[in-house]
């Protein structure tokens, strides 16, 4: 960490690394970071670009930044490190990295399930640093703030786990839902899958599919049940979107409990929190969340309906998968840290019309 002044002002310049920047989650950082005032970015890893700009792979950030892409071998000390590396590579590794960096942010999977069977059970196989699981804080700042404050090790929520328990958590904290009967089902954007092609990413195959690809048994639901202590039924549906999460969640309340009364339960949890909306409108095509309208955002819109024929509730939550699923939440992260104000450089509120 380094101190400027001037002008009769200090301020801490924390210095930050990418490790595997050539993604898209990679590129959402740089664009984030290259704009905070507290953060100076002194390497970008890839593999398969080093030696290049790092606008080869983001050209979206072209005249913001000269950084050129280094083979992860070369990185070097820094305060905080990012890791958006591949499954598996986090966790095979995380010593070395500990010994580069402070604190390190976690973008991948490796370190979010904090019980070893859990991680088993939804990963396919034993964690290679079990040792270290629990040390990690689960990286939803809405529900483990004040643990970030103090934290050096901090892994990001996946992004369907981020809509899916933010959706919920409210509820299930004024133990209001029936176990064992939630049902949430989540539309994806492609983006989720990653900047690498596959047979199902392929123009003809994916324009104007709606495709099941996770009916059952998907990773993230290891988040779900960990964070909100119950088991969840999820699938996710993979739809014509780049950017975008919007799960609709399921629950059956166990006893009565009328809309106002879950307005104000969500109002309680929520109505403090910069990034989250209560969306709830009485007519017009925007009464509902809507991932086209937070593109770019780190907010999630989080909004309900009450069944009037029976004890089900609806909640519906949209982000976008890159920024509050992503690279948005590690830097809110990053803020809350370092002890930046957790908005910084997370400002912007999205497009409309886009």
């Amino acid at each position: 960490m380094t101190t400027l002044s001037g002008l009769g002002e200090v301020r801490q310049v924390i210095r930050v690394a990418i490790a595997g920047g050539s993604g898209y989650t990679g590129g959402e950082l740089l664009r984030l970071l290259l704009s905070h005032p507290g953060a100076e970015i002194t390497h970008v890893t890839s593999q398969r670009l080093a030696g290049k700009f790092v606008t080869k792979a983001h050209p979206n950030l072209r005249k913001q930044t000269s950084l050129k892409f280094i083979d992860i071998r070369g990185l070097g000390q820094c305060d905080t490190l990012f890791l958006c590396l591949p499954q598996g590579e986090s966790m095979i590794n995380i010593d070395r990295f500990r010994g580069l960096a402070s604190s390190i942010i976690d973008l991948s999977s490796d370190f979010r399930v904090s019980d070893c069977k859990l991680f088993a059970r939804y990963y396919k196989e034993q964690h290679k640093a079990p040792h270290l699981l629990k040390e990690f804080v689960y990286g939803i700042p809405e529900l483990h703030r004040e643990e970030m404050k103090n934290a050096h090790l901090i892994s990001s929520a996946g992004c369907n786990a981020t809509a899916t328990i933010l959706a919920l958590h409210p509820l299930y904290r004024n133990a209001l839902v029936e176990s064992n009967r939630t049902v949430v089902e989540a539309k994806v954007g492609s983006s989720e899958g990653g900047n690498r092609e596959s047979p199902g990413s392929h123009h003809p195959e994916r324009s104007g599919s709606v495709r099941s690809y996770r009916p059952t048994h998907h990773r993230h639901t290891a988040e779900m049940i960990q964070e909100l202590g119950d088991t969840v039924s999820f699938s996710a549906t993979s739809i014509e979107m780049v950017r975008g999460v919007l799960a609709t969640c399921h629950v059956f309340l166990n006893r009565n409990v009328n809309e106002k009364d879950i307005w104000k339960i969500y109002r309680d949890a929520y109505g403090s929190e910069p990034f989250i909306r209560i969306v709830k409108e009485r007519d017009g095509i925007h009464r509902y969340p809507e991932p086209k309208l937070l593109i770019g955002s780190n907010y999630c819109d989080i909004g309900f309906e009450r069944d009037p024929d029976s004890n089900r509730v609806v909640v519906l939550s949209a982000i976008d998968n890159l920024m509050k699923g992503a690279a948005g939440q590690a830097v809110q992260a990053f803020n809350i840290m370092h002890g930046f104000d957790e908005t910084t450089a997370l400002a912007f509120p999205g497009l409309h019309p886009i």
